[in-house]
């Protein structure tokens, strides 16, 4: 009896292999796929499976398929891809190196200009100093004498 190319083990190998390289060349444009692979998992999942399933094959019947060695270093290789890329996303991709010149928890923000929501200039100081109006209103209110905070958040990341 001919042996049979254990075509499984390949099939998953590709399919881990889409899996990794989708993802930065495809998925990491869209937001909700970058921030967390939903679509590249499943597929390299389905091919740690499948070439499982053919290493399996290839062990229980050695007089039918093929793959045995073959097979291993390419299941081993595809473990090691998969899980390369898991680090990569799920640990190192988390690790912002550290900025020195970050502002601080307390620390005066600079001055500057911004455009409001109807696109008319605002600047920073401006909104401290000015009066504590409630609810939008405009003129003597009752917290005339207070006024205005700011709250500035900064958002750190790689864009």
């Amino acid at each position: 009896m001919k042996r049979k190319w254990n075509a499984s083990v390949g099939l998953g190998l590709a399919l881990v292999l889409a899996g990794i390289v989708s993802y930065p060349l495809f998925f990491i444009r869209y937001p909700t796929l970058r921030d967390f692979p939903w679509v590249n998992l499943p597929v390299m999942a389905l091919g740690l499976v499948l070439v499982g399933v053919g290493i399996a094959r290839a062990f229980r019947r050695p007089d039918l398929y093929r793959g045995k060695i073959f097979g291993s270093i390419l299941g081993a290789l595809a473990l090691a891809l998969a899980g390369f890329f898991c680090y990569e996303i799920f640990v190192m991709a988390r690790q912002l190196p550290v900025s020195h010149r970050a502002p601080q928890v307390g620390q005066r923000a600079p001055d500057f200009t911004l455009p409001d929501s109807r696109n008319s200039p605002v600047n920073l100081s401006g909104v401290v100093n000015s009066p504590f109006a409630p609810d939008g209103a405009i003129g003597p209110a009752i917290g005339a004498n207070q006024t205005a905070g700011v709250l500035l958040i900064f958002y750190r990341g790689y864009w």
